[in-house]
């Protein structure tokens, strides 16, 4: 595993579990709000960490922990991927996993193999305007196909968008909606400015700001009446 970066410890990024968070090397988008930039662009990488110094601290804590988050970066651009998922799980650890969606076929192994028990995937944009956004060749059709694979699966998840006025917010936010079904978890959280990819303006958004939004309430009004759920969360990927 090329892993970029390792946090000892989290309450937040885990519903309900005390957690350590794993960030993997590289990844196959270029979102503008991007706020782990080290993770993403090869010029800027930090010297990859040693993969089993990291597994001898969690087995150390597993008794202190609960939970390892995998997030990225793209985890499932990592070759070993169910290799170390398999031994975070060998240690009794619940384990989530952060992802783009752009690899189902990844994802697929990865639940084949009863190797998580979480899985949060970001929804970057209305389909039509993924490629852009994210300045990527993703097939829309794996988005979709990832989604229903996470469905499926029988895994505890969610869904989750980050809005950044200056590039997706209120009417795109609403369009995403067609992309949901009844059941998902989903949460809207607002772009963190302090390190981002490109050099954004920072437009902090209150969440009191976002609940007013006619567009966010008109989302509230249609989740509520397809049995979506739907939530505010803290700054996010």
């Amino acid at each position: 595993m090329k892993i970029g970066g390792f946090q000892r410890f989290s309450l937040l990024d885990y519903p309900g579990e005390l957690s350590a968070i794993v960030f993997t090397q590289g990844c196959n988008f270029r979102c503008p709000y991007c706020h782990n930039p080290e993770l993403v662009l090869p010029q800027i990488y930090n010297t990859p960490l040693n993969t089993e110094k990291v597994l001898r601290f969690l087995y150390r804590r597993r008794r202190k922990l609960s939970a390892v988050v995998v997030t990225g970066g793209e985890p499932t651009l990592q070759e070993d991927l169910i290799d170390f998922l398999k031994l975070l799980k060998a240690m009794r650890f619940k384990v989530k996993l952060d992802t783009n969606g752009s690899m189902p076929e990844v994802l697929t192994k990865v639940l084949y193999a009863k190797a998580v028990d979480y899985i949060a995937m970001d929804l970057k944009a209305p389909l039509p305007l993924y490629r852009k956004l994210t300045r990527s060749e993703v097939e829309p059709a794996d988005i979709l196909r990832s989604m229903e694979l996470i469905r499926l699966s029988g895994v505890a998840y969610e869904f989750r968008t980050t809005v950044a006025p200056e590039i997706i917010f209120g009417e795109d936010l609403y369009e995403i909606r067609s992309l949901l079904k009844e059941g998902d978890n989903y949460y809207v959280q607002a772009c963190r400015y302090a390190t981002t990819l490109e050099d954004l303006k920072a437009h902090d958004i209150p969440s009191v700001e976002l609940k007013q939004n006619p567009d966010f309430r008109e989302l509230s009004r249609w989740a509520e009446e397809h049995k979506v759920h739907l939530a505010l969360r803290g700054a996010g990927r």
